[in-house]
């Protein structure tokens, strides 16, 4: 498929490092064989960007707050991070194959007006996940300026906010070429920054204390499992192909897997096992990271380095949330939004900025508000992953473009067995699911007590079972329900007509 553009401005060379940045045109179409570049190894820049932030430090305090051992959280952490960036790796696959952006390829098990459904949920989480990283790097700078006796009141945190979500709302509405560059210079400055942070405040950890953390439960150490789950590859397997669908279709998928999961865990593995460390070692600074995670860590730094701090934590959060507002627009666009991609993304940073506003100026308890949306978003988009993962695993043939733009095609409408197991899984996964923290969630949990796990307040409340139960119902159902569908798209033959653009 070729865009309509002037050959000449989209060859690989006019595309190169020197050539200069333009907003992307790119929404839903799919990406021409002349656009297409690069190798597998080139997925590690984005996604190691994106997830080198200081945020993985905090992720130590929270394992820990489950009420497990550093060993037992260390495990949990491990497994959680790897597994659900190996999903991540998987869904990148069919990014290659289609060339489109992740909720469009998904029209390929839901059809294509029936994939609104898993588009909105993407894009309600996307949205929350780029306030979430704007919101703690204002935070952030605000305490890092308070502690410099710049003031770090409400005018800093204004100030701060404008200039963080202006950086983010820039990102996305350049597209794919800023973003990769960006997240390039992102990944060298924050990973020599965090190892000189990690150097100035390794005094600060006791392993005595570390050691004495008394373990947890099974259910606690499968509610942390959970836990790192949605908080880093299920955060991001919803947009996991909307970078690998610029690669060639002949690329390796091992190396599409293996870039992806390798990219996006190694900087997180790393941080947390420190994380763990410094959290153990104080129960002070593993309480304060709950209410300002990131700003937390700056009280154990020299005053010096708090500068450099601040850099490095706004430019980590930064990069997540400009992979955030990217995939959030086109998931926009795939929900049924007319509108040109850029567009979207200047919508979704105008959302942005209005959530980080209630979060930076109106909530005090981030940490249990954190958890709920995690959790409550991560059962839907586990039961959507596995239905495109087993999808995905039952195709032999590379995806019709055109079809999948059109309702009358092999893909069809709406298609009811996804849809009812997306609806079941979700159902089945917040009956299994609770929050405290967040009153708003007082509703979930209510499979518990039928279920025999003692309700609300038994050991299996804060276990979290929901998201794996709706992960492998989602997988299984569709191994089981749909391998007939997908047998029936594959043996129509390919469409003739070339499709220029969505």
């Amino acid at each position: 498929m070729t865009d309509s553009r002037d050959s000449s401005e989209n060859s690989p060379e006019n595309r190169s490092g020197g050539r200069q940045l333009q907003v992307e045109k790119h929404g839903l179409d799919v990406i021409g064989d002349a656009e297409r570049k690069g190798t597998p190894r080139t997925l590690f820049w984005p996604w190691f960007g994106a997830n080198v932030s200081i945020l993985g430090l905090s992720y130590g305090a929270f394992a820990l707050g489950f009420g497990i051992s550093f060993w037992q959280a260390l495990i949990a952490g491990v497994l959680g991070i790897v597994f659900s960036f190996l999903l991540c790796g998987f869904v990148a696959v069919a990014g290659k194959r289609g060339s489109a952006p992740t909720m469009v390829l998904s029209r390929a098990a839901y059809g294509v007006r029936g994939n609104r459904l898993p588009s909105v949920i993407s894009w309600i989480l996307t949205v929350g996940w780029e306030t979430v990283l704007c919101a703690l790097a204002t935070m952030a700078t605000a305490t890092v300026f308070g502690r410099l006796g710049w003031g770090g009141g409400t005018e800093t945190k204004v100030i701060a906010l404008i200039l963080v979500g202006a950086l983010i709302v820039v990102g996305g509405v350049m597209g794919f070429d800023l973003i990769m560059r960006l997240q390039t210079v992102i990944t060298v400055v924050t990973a020599v920054l965090t190892v000189v942070y990690i150097a100035l405040v390794a005094d600060h950890i006791h392993w005595s204390a570390v050691s004495a953390v008394p373990s947890g439960s099974a259910q606690e150490f499968i509610g942390a499992l959970v836990f790192m789950m949605t908080g880093f590859g299920l955060g991001w397997v919803n947009a996991a192909a909307d970078y690998s669908r610029y690669l060639p279709r002949g690329s390796s998928s091992r190396g599409v897997i293996g870039w992806t999961t390798f990219g996006a865990s190694v900087a997180p593995l790393l941080l947390l096992v420190f994380g763990l460390l410094l959290a153990g070692s104080s129960g002070d600074l593993s309480k304060a990271i709950a209410i300002d995670p990131i700003g937390a860590l700056t009280t154990i730094l020299p005053t010096w380095f708090l500068v450099p701090f601040a850099i490095v934590a706004v430019l980590g959060l930064v990069g997540g949330a400009v992979l955030d507002i990217y995939s959030s627009g086109l998931a926009l666009l795939s929900a049924g939004l007319p509108v040109p991609r850029y567009l979207a993304a200047l919508v979704d940073g105008v959302l942005m900025i209005a959530g980080s506003v209630y979060i930076v100026f109106l909530t005090d308890n981030f940490l249990g508000q954190f958890i709920g949306f995690l959790t409550t978003l991560g059962v839907p988009v586990a039961a959507w992953c596995g239905i495109m993962l087993a999808d995905l695993a039952m195709r032999r043939r590379d995806y019709d473009e055109r079809d999948l733009f059109r309702t009358g095609g092999r893909y069809g409408d709406v298609a009811l067995q996804p849809l009812l197991l997306t609806l079941a899984g979700t159902a089945l996964g917040w009956g299994l699911v609770t929050n405290s923290a967040a009153s708003w969630l007082d509703w979930q949990g209510y499979l518990l007590d039928p279920f025999g796990l003692g309700g609300k307040t038994g050991a299996w409340a804060y276990a979290n079972l929901g998201v794996l139960v709706a992960l492998a119902l989602g997988f299984l159902g569709t191994l089981a329900l749909g391998r007939g569908r997908v047998h029936a798209q594959e043996r129509q033959d390919p469409s003739e007509e070339v499709l220029s653009a969505a």
